[in-house]
C-alpha cells in the first residue's frame, strides 16, 4: 500500500532534522575554496627574473612549483622529501648530491629530472648571457651540476674555496622551472636544453635564455601546456581581474591537499571593502599598505615583522647618479620620523637585515647618526646649495608608502630638494631601470611584499656588481669582496668583520638608503585554520596545502 502524501513529507522532515542534530557533532569537511589576497602583481609563474622576483608569485606558487626545500613559518630552510633529498658527500670544495623522488613527475605527465637543475643553475649562475634572472647567489659558486639528460639524480660541485653556507636555498620551491617546456618550444626532445647547456651551444641558449624569461608571463587566455605543476596545486587559469586560480594537482604524489581550489588576488584598493564583505579568507600584505583596516566580526590579525628592509633604491642614471646627490637625499630624509609612524626601529642594514646584534652593529656604528634624522643644511651643503627634483615612485596604492614620501617631500623641501610622489600600480624594478623614477620606494629586491630570500647572504647580492635586482646599477670591488665572503663564511667574528669593512663604503657611496624592516600583516579567517605568516618573500603561501575554511 502507497504511503499518504504527509506521511513522506513528515519522514523528510525528520531526516532533515536528524541531519542537523548529527552536524552539531561532525563536520561536513572543508569548503572547496579559499581566496587568498596579496600584496604585489601577478604577472609571471617564473619568480626567479627580476620582475618575478619582486612580485608575489613567491607567495602564489611556493605549492605548484616545489624543490627540495621550502621555508618555514620562521623563513628557516625545511627538506621537502616528498620532492627529494640532498647529500653532503665532500666539504672542500663542497659537493651536493642530489636525488629527485623517482615519483616526481609534472601535472602534464612529464618526469622532473635533473634538467631542471642543470636550467635553473644556467639561468642563476650568470656564467650564460641573456637570463634575466633576479639574483646570482650561490648559483654562481657552482663549479658543474653534472646531470645525465633524463635523469633524477644530479651532483652539484661547488668551486674551490667557495662552499655556499646556505645552500639548502638553491633549488628550492619556485626555483626549478620545467625545462621541458622550453625545449618543447625548441622543437627538440626534452633533454635539448640540458645537451645545449653542456655544449655550449650559444646560439641556442641564447634562444633558451629568451624563452626563459618570457615564456611563463600570465594573463588572461595562457596556454597551460606551458605550465605544469610539481606540486599540490597546479595553475587553472588566470582571470581577466588578475585573480590565478590554482587547483589540485591530481598527479601529485605526495599527501592531497585540504582544499581543492585557491584564487590568489593581486592587491587592489579594495582590501577593506572585500575583508569586510566576506571575500577575502586569507590576507597576507605589507602592514600598513591598505591604510587602516577596520576588521569585523569573524576576523582576526597579527602582525610581524618580514626579512625584508623597506628602502630607497636610487637609479642608476639621471639626478641620482652622483654619490653627493644621494647623499643629499639621505641627509634630509627624516629616517626616525618614518620608523616612528611604522613602529619600529630605524634599519641601517644592507648586507645584513638581520635583527640588530653584535652581528649587525658594525653598519649601525659606520652611519653613525649621520642619517637618522633630517638635516637639511648638511643636504643643502652636499649638492652645493643647487636645486634637485627627485621622482619617487612605488606600487600605488599603498597608504603607507605614500606617506613616507609625504614626509620625505617635506623634510627635503628646505634643502631645496623638490620630491614628487610618481608611484603607480605598475611601478616596480622595470620603471628604475627604464629611468622613469629616480629612486624606488619598496623592500628588499625591489618587492612590494618582503622580497628577502630569507638569507641575509643572499639578500646582500642585491648590492653585488651586475646581479639582476641591483636596481641601483651599484659596482664596487671592495663591496664584491665582503658580499662574496659573507656568503661562505658563518663565524660571527668573521660576519661582524666583514659588515663591519663594508657598512662606511656603503654609508659614503649611498647605492640605497635603508629605513626599516618590513612588517607584514596576517588577516584570516576565523574559520581558517593552519595558517601561518612567513617573514620571507613566499609569505603565508608557503604551506596553503594545508589551509582549512570550515564551511
Amino acid at each position: 500500500m502507497t504511503a499518504p502524501p504527509w506521511r513522506a513529507a513528515l519522514v523528510a522532515v525528520t531526516s532533515c532534522l536528524v541531519g542537523v542534530i548529527a552536524l552539531a557533532g561532525c563536520s561536513r569537511g572543508p569548503a572547496d575554496e579559499i581566496d587568498y589576497a596579496v600584496d604585489g602583481p601577478l604577472v609571471t609563474y617564473n619568480v626567479n627574473t627580476v620582475v618575478g622576483a619582486a612580485s608575489a608569485g613567491p607567495q602564489a606558487f611556493a605549492r605548484v612549483l616545489t624543490g627540495f626545500d621550502y621555508h618555514g613559518p620562521e623563513g628557516q630552510v625545511v627538506g621537502d622529501h616528498d620532492f627529494g633529498t640532498i647529500a653532503v658527500v665532500g666539504r672542500a670544495p663542497l659537493v651536493l648530491d642530489y636525488q629527485i623522488s623517482d615519483a616526481a613527475v609534472y601535472s602534464d605527465g612529464k618526469p622532473v629530472t635533473c634538467d631542471d637543475m642543470v636550467l635553473a643553475w644556467a639561468a642563476q649562475s650568470g656564467r650564460f648571457p641573456g637570463f634575466d634572472a633576479a639574483s646570482r647567489a650561490g648559483y654562481g659558486d657552482i663549479a658543474s651540476v653534472d646531470c645525465a639528460p633524463g635523469q633524477k639524480k644530479a651532483r652539484v660541485s661547488f668551486a674551490q674555496d667557495r662552499g655556499f653556507v646556505d645552500f639548502g636555498q638553491l633549488f628550492a620551491a619556485t626555483a626549478m622551472m620545467p625545462s621541458h617546456v622550453i625545449a618543447d618550444e625548441l622543437g627538440a626532445g626534452d633533454a635539448a636544453v640540458t645537451t645545449a647547456l653542456q655544449a655550449g651551444d650559444l646560439p641556442t641558449i641564447a634562444r633558451i635564455a629568451q624563452l626563459w624569461n618570457t615564456t611563463w608571463d600570465l594573463a588572461p587566455n595562457v596556454d597551460l601546456k606551458h605550465f605544469p605543476s610539481s606540486g599540490p596545486y597546479k595553475l587553472d587559469s588566470v582571470r581577466g581581474d588578475g585573480g590565478v586560480v590554482l587547483v589540485a594537482n591530481d598527479r601529485w604524489w605526495g599527501a592531497k591537499p585540504v582544499t581543492a581550489k585557491i584564487v590568489v588576488w593581486p592587491r587592489s584598493a579594495d582590501v577593506q571593502d572585500r575583508v569586510r564583505a566576506g571575500t577575502y579568507d586569507v590576507v597576507d600584505i605589507s602592514a600598513g599598505s591598505s591604510g587602516p583596516l577596520t576588521l569585523p566580526d569573524g576576523y582576526t590579525r597579527s602582525d610581524s615583522p618580514s626579512a625584508g628592509v623597506e628602502q630607497l633604491i636610487f637609479a642608476p642614471s639621471g639626478p641620482l647618479l652622483n654619490p653627493a646627490a644621494r647623499r643629499a637625499v639621505a641627509l634630509c630624509t627624516p629616517r626616525d620620523l618614518i620608523a616612528q609612524n611604522v613602529g619600529v626601529p630605524i634599519a641601517n642594514g644592507r648586507l645584513n637585515a638581520t635583527v640588530e646584534d653584535s652581528i649587525t652593529a658594525a653598519e649601525s656604528a659606520a652611519e653613525g647618526g649621520q642619517f637618522s634624522t633630517s638635516n637639511p643644511a648638511a643636504a643643502r651643503d652636499a649638492i652645493g646649495a643647487k636645486p634637485l627634483t627627485v621622482r619617487v615612485g612605488y606600487q600605488s596604492p599603498n597608504a603607507r608608502l605614500a606617506a613616507t614620501v609625504g614626509a620625505i617631500a617635506k623634510a627635503c623641501q628646505p634643502a631645496g630638494i623638490t620630491v614628487q610622489d610618481v608611484a603607480t600600480e605598475q611601478t616596480g624594478p622595470q620603471a628604475l631601470r627604464d629611468n622613469q623614477i629616480d629612486a624606488l620606494l619598496a623592500s628588499t629586491g625591489g618587492a612590494a611584499g618582503s622580497g628577502s630570500s630569507g638569507s641575509s647572504a643572499m639578500d646582500a647580492y642585491d648590492l653585488f656588481s651586475g646581479n639582476g635586482n641591483n636596481l641601483s646599477g651599484y659596482a664596487n670591488e671592495e663591496i664584491d669582496g665582503v658580499i662574496g665572503a659573507l656568503a661562505v663564511t658563518s663565524d660571527p667574528k668573521e660576519l661582524a668583520r666583514l659588515l663591519g669593512e663594508g657598512a662606511p663604503v656603503l654609508w659614503g657611496d649611498m647605492p640605497t638608503l635603508p629605513l626599516y624592516r618590513q612588517q607584514r600583516t596576517l588577516i584570516t579567517s576565523t574559520k581558517m585554520s593552519a595558517v601561518s605568516s612567513n617573514p620571507t618573500r613566499w609569505g603565508a603561501g608557503w604551506n596553503m596545502d594545508r589551509w582549512t575554511l570550515a564551511r
